[in-house]
C-alpha cells in the first residue's frame, strides 16, 4: 500500500538520481501537455518516448502515460538525459570519507553538479555512480573552472548540521592562485566590494554600494612576473576571488571571464584556470574535533 509520507522514487541510474516535478493545484489537459509546457527543452516527442519506456512515474510508482489526465498536486519522477555529452578526460580523487562526510578533489573543467551540457561528466554524478550513494549532496560549490576540494553530505539526517557551517561562516576556506605580480599593490590586504550579476548572466561585477563581499589576500611566492597568492574568502559570492583579483589589476592566469571574456573552444583543456581550493577547516559539529 502506498504511504503518502514516503513517496515512491525512481532508483538511481548510472549515478543519476531521478528528478521530481510537482503538478500545480490547478490545471487541465493531460500529462504530456503539462510536461511539454513545464519542461519544453526536453521536447514533446522525447517526453512521449520516455513515457513509453516507463521512465516517467508518479509518486505511487505508477507509470505515467501521455493521455493520462492532469492530477493537481501529483509528483512525477523522471530521469534527465543528454543526447551528446562532452567527454572530460579527467578523474576526481576521494580525499576523505566517513559515515557523514565525503571530501573530493575535483579536477579543472568538471562541474560539481549537472548543468548545461553536463550530466554524467559531473563530480556529483560520478561519485554517486562510483560509490552507490544516492543521498550524496554537495554542501557548497566551486566553479567548473576551479580545481580542488568539495565537501559532500552523505546522510540526509545530518545534512542540515553541516550546511550550517557555511551559513554561519564557521567554515574557513583557503585557495591558492597564480596571477601577475605588481610591486605597487600592497599585501597582505583585505578586499571588500559590492558585487552583483553583470549584464552577461555568467559574469559578476563590482558596483557602487555597501560591500557584500570580503576576501583576505596574501602573497606566498614571487617568481618573475608571476606570484602565487593565498586567497581566503569570508563571503561566498559567485566568482568572488576572480572578480576581486581582476579589480586589483591582477587577473588570475588563464581566466577566461575576467577582465574580458576569452572562453576557449569546447574540448580545449590547455589553459586551466590557475585557482585551487586548497583547504577546508572547521570544527566537526558532531564530534567536536577540528
Amino acid at each position: 500500500m502506498h504511504n503518502p509520507s514516503h513517496p515512491f522514487v525512481l532508483p538511481m541510474r548510472d549515478g543519476v538520481s531521478a528528478s521530481c516535478v510537482a503538478l500545480p493545484p490547478t490545471g487541465h489537459g493531460n500529462m504530456l501537455d503539462f510536461l511539454d509546457e513545464r519542461l519544453p527543452r526536453v521536447g514533446r516527442e522525447q517526453w512521449r518516448l520516455r513515457m513509453a519506456a516507463a521512465e516517467v512515474v508518479d509518486e505511487r510508482g505508477t507509470q505515467v502515460t501521455p493521455e493520462r489526465a492532469f492530477e493537481p498536486g501529483l509528483r512525477l519522477y523522471y530521469y534527465r538525459s543528454l543526447p551528446a555529452e562532452p567527454p572530460l578526460p579527467f578523474d576526481e580523487t576521494i580525499v576523505y570519507q566517513d559515515d557523514h562526510l565525503l571530501v573530493a578533489d575535483k579536477p579543472h573543467f568538471m562541474p560539481v553538479t549537472p548543468s548545461g551540457p553536463y550530466l554524467h561528466q559531473t563530480l556529483l554524478v560520478r561519485l554517486k555512480q562510483r560509490l552507490g550513494l544516492p543521498a550524496l549532496v554537495p554542501l557548497h560549490r566551486i566553479d567548473r573552472d576551479t580545481a580542488g576540494l568539495v565537501l559532500f553530505s552523505v546522510q540526509r539526517s545530518t545534512r542540515g548540521t553541516y550546511h550550517s557551517l557555511f551559513r554561519d561562516r564557521l567554515m574557513t576556506k583557503h585557495y591558492e592562485a597564480v596571477a601577475p605580480w605588481r610591486g605597487d599593490v600592497d599585501f597582505p590586504r583585505e578586499h571588500r566590494s559590492c558585487m552583483q550579476e553583470g549584464a552577461e548572466f555568467f559574469r559578476m561585477q563590482e558596483v557602487r554600494g555597501e560591500p557584500n563581499t570580503l576576501t583576505r589576500m596574501q602573497v606566498l611566492e614571487v617568481a618573475g612576473a608571476w606570484a602565487r597568492y593565498r586567497l581566503s574568502p569570508v563571503t561566498g559570492k559567485r566568482h568572488q576571488l576572480r572578480v576581486h583579483m581582476a579589480a586589483l589589476g591582477l587577473p588570475l592566469r588563464h581566466d577566461a571571464f575576467y577582465p574580458v571574456v576569452n572562453d576557449p573552444p569546447a574540448g580545449d583543456f590547455s589553459r586551466p584556470l590557475q585557482l585551487l581550493a586548497k583547504t577546508l577547516e572547521f570544527t566537526d559539529p558532531l564530534t567536536g574535533q577540528a
